[in-house]
């Protein structure tokens, strides 16, 4: 019987499990080890599409579910498909981005396709946040909607994120919801869809409670996640918007800071 006060650790992979070179690390390791010898389940919570994300689960030992997408995609890792997904409908995603532009000019776009297949698609002049992530160049922004999608990410020459976010949530409205997941990474995927909803689901599959969820994360897209969990933990570093919301900050994803807690939380042999 799990001993703590938690059976479920959703946790963030960017800025938050992730190092900068895209590891983790042998203590991150044993305490999520730690974690599922409790009898307690690990979700990976991200806003990579599931076939980004694939090599990671691996590395991780994570066969069950992951939320992928910003909460667009549940997958099942076990047996590579996808359980549920909902796709940002494509006329409403150039309205979208139409709307952003007559705004603050142009935009550099990218889409990540649906699908346990799914390309990550670049217009011409998008820079990919992450460049060890695999991505396709495209001729021209028409391209990018030649197959179902799950997101669109955004660039600005000039502005920062949380401008150009801030500008996207003032004139997109209903057409799609605007997420800020990192540096360079503004995005805008299904209305409704966030990282708790999809995290529900796979909660509700696994039969587990917001009440007994402890969240990891760093970034705006985080939030939603908070506050459907009971306790929500920030990484040191984390945007000013999640750390208002969050119920400790730990250290940054260099430190170790989700093991850090996990330890605390899952100390052998004492309630919590």
């Amino acid at each position: 019987m799990n001993p703590t006060a938690y059976d479920l650790v959703a946790t963030d992979l960017d800025g938050t499990l992730l190092r900068g070179d895209d590891t983790v690390s042998e203590r991150s390791l044993a305490a999520l080890a730690r974690v599922t010898g409790a009898g307690a389940h690990h979700l990976v919570v991200t806003g990579r599409p599931a076939p980004r994300v694939r090599a990671l689960l691996g590395d991780l030992g994570c066969g069950g579910l992951a939320v992928c997408g910003q909460g667009a995609q549940v997958y099942d890792a076990g047996a590579d498909r996808m359980l549920w997904s909902v796709t940002l409908d494509r006329e409403l995603a150039e309205t979208a981005l139409g709307k952003i532009e007559a705004e603050v000019g142009e935009v550099y776009a990218a889409v990540d396709q649906d699908g346990v297949d799914g390309l990550t698609l670049i217009e011409p002049g998008y820079l990919m946040p992450h460049p060890t992530l695999p991505a396709v160049r495209v001729g021209r922004r028409d391209d990018l909607w030649a197959a179902p999608i799950s997101k669109v990410l955004l660039r600005h020459p000039d502005l920062s994120d949380d401008e150009l976010a801030a500008t996207a949530r003032a004139v997109v409205g209903s057409l799609a919801t605007v997420t800020m997941s990192g540096p360079g990474t503004v995005e805008l995927q299904p209305c409704g869809v966030t990282k708790a909803t999809g995290l529900e689901l796979a909660a509700e599959r696994l039969g587990l409670s917001p009440e007994r969820t402890v969240a990891f994360g760093d970034m705006p897209n985080d939030i939603p996640m908070f506050r459907w969990a009971a306790h929500g933990v920030a990484m040191a570093g984390a945007h000013p918007e999640l750390r208002a919301v969050a119920d400790e900050v730990t250290l940054s994803n260099e430190d170790d800071g989700v093991a850090v807690v996990l330890e605390r939380l899952f100390a052998r042999g004492r309630a919590q």
